[in-house]
């Protein structure tokens, strides 16, 4: 790779972390919303298709995001930026204790209550989802890795949506428990939400392949990859798995 491909590529890899960052942070902070979707006249344990957290909004571009990178700058790269976002969600974490604990003025257009009635669960429920998210994610990778070796770099639409599948399961399943066990949502919705929000998220994922595709499309003409290369941002030159 030319010194200009080489620094193309760092850029593009930073602005798909920090669009990965954004979105796992933002999740984190409006999870609490819940919102109504009902393309389907259906009911599943009494939660209608679709009842789901507004958090789940930007999840699916994480997972996309994360499958982008494995598939063009690989595993490591991948995983890097899952542990980067954990960081800055807990720091995001540090910030709203701060400001929970400074007191409001008089005049402040969001009082102390208002604040712990957005913020007061997150810290504990937001923490524990992102030990989650993290399990999830590395998850995700493992499994896409796992079936890019054994197509030989093949079949981009199976391990996009078989890892995500799988990964996303186990991260609707936690999330909704730890909003249960917290008291946010109450026990009986448990059911309903889970099967509404991986069924939500299994359409999500079919519905980002083709932008996958798309994505991995325009990395490898960029970037002159052929099928199963992947870009080393540490050597000067594409390497094959």
């Amino acid at each position: 790779m030319t010194l200009k491909d080489k620094l193309a590529a760092h850029r593009i890899y930073m602005l798909l972390g920090s669009l990965f960052i954004t979105s796992l942070v933002v999740s984190n902070l409006i999870f609490q919303k819940f919102f109504y979707w009902y393309p389907f006249d259906f009911e599943i344990f009494g939660s209608k298709l679709f009842e789901i957290s507004v958090g789940i909004l930007p999840y699916p571009i994480t997972f996309l995001i994360t499958d982008l990178i494995s598939e063009i700058y690989g595993k490591k790269r991948a995983n890097d930026v899952v542990v980067t976002g954990i960081f800055a969600s807990l720091f995001s974490l540090l910030i709203i204790k701060m400001g929970s604990v400074v007191p409001a003025t008089p005049w402040s257009y969001v009082s102390n209550e208002t604040f712990q009635i957005v913020f007061g669960n997150s810290m504990i429920a937001v923490f524990a989802s992102m030990l989650t998210y993290l399990f999830a994610q590395f998850i995700d990778i493992q499994i896409y890795h796992f079936w890019k070796r054994l197509t030989q770099g093949k079949h981009l639409w199976l391990r996009n949506n078989f890892s995500t599948w799988f990964s996303q399961f186990v991260d609707t399943f936690t999330i909704v428990f730890l909003l249960c066990s917290f008291g946010i949502i109450d026990w009986a919705n448990f059911k309903g939400l889970l099967i509404s929000g991986f069924i939500f998220k299994v359409l999500i994922a079919v519905i980002d392949t083709p932008f996958l595709y798309l994505g991995v499309y325009l990395f490898r003409r960029r970037f002159k990859l052929k099928v199963n290369e992947e870009i080393d941002l540490l050597e000067s030159d594409v390497i094959e798995q």
